[in-house]
């Protein structure tokens, strides 16, 4: 696999994740553990192995933990911090916060509550298109998941409830973004996401707008274990389900 040289990691880690009290009332839920070890130390080890160049934490709830944590070097990648003030509200915030990121080459943006196997970061790296979101369409509709509808071979709505007028696929959007060059343009729509929104958007907003300037390829991991962690119940099935799987791809 050759990653595009200079790509750096923005993880999004700020966040007070309510859903998962009281588990998370006095920690980050990218620090709770899964196996024994902590999702964001699962993560960090992820992009070190696909050769990530530096990672930036946008911290927030119990950032001097995540802090701890990563260090300022994991496994020899340089990690920076950004703080987020804000962090209680939407996460458009948080991905504006590392615009400086966005701004000066290719960049990946994660979501830091996700257990994944290394497979996912290798596919969304090499994927043609210099824009890309990974997408599971063998997902099950609760509502709760946020959808990734594509048209065409590209993406055209990220959302959880709006449906596009024209759509010929749907899956799961996992969370993780990658751009090459639109890092410039994604930073003008988040700043108008937040200059016109209340301050509670999600930064999937800023990639919709960005949808109709670039296209934005679906990169397919159907039939992959993983799992985001919104509630106590996704962690039981993240160690008891998911866990063996991604162990397996990651021959860990």
């Amino acid at each position: 696999m050759s990653v595009r040289p200079g790509t750096r990691a923005i993880v999004l880690a700020a966040g007070v994740a309510r859903r998962l009290a009281p588990l998370t009332d006095r920690t980050n839920k990218c620090l709770l553990p899964v196996g024994g070890r902590p999702l964001l130390d699962r993560m960090l080890s992820a992009l070190v192995a696909v050769g990530v160049t530096e990672t930036t934490l946008v911290v927030g709830h119990c950032a001097d933990q995540v802090r701890a944590l990563a260090g300022e070097r994991f496994a020899g990648m340089p990690i920076r911090y950004i703080d987020n003030p804000d962090y209680r509200r939407g996460s458009v915030l948080s991905l504006y916060a590392a615009r400086d990121v966005l701004t000066s080459g290719p960049a990946l943006v994660m979501d830091a509550d996700v257990l994944f196997p290394r497979e996912f970061l290798r596919r969304l790296l090499t994927a043609p298109a210099h824009c890309a979101v990974l997408v599971d369409r063998g997902f099950a509709d609760t509502g709760e998941e946020q959808k990734a509808y594509t048209h065409a071979g590209r993406v055209v709505t990220l959302s959880k409830k709006a449906v596009p007028p024209s759509w010929d696929a749907v899956g799961e959007n996992v969370g993780f973004f990658r751009t090459d060059d639109a890092g410039a343009d994604l930073v003008g729509l988040l700043e108008k996401v937040i200059r016109e929104g209340t301050g509670l958007d999600e930064y999937e907003e800023g990639i919709n707008l960005l949808m109709q300037r670039h296209q934005v390829q679906p990169v397919d991991v159907t039939g992959l274990a993983w799992t985001e962690i919104d509630f106590v119940e996704d962690l039981r099935r993240a160690e008891a389900d998911v866990l063996p799987h991604v162990a397996a791809l990651d021959g860990a």
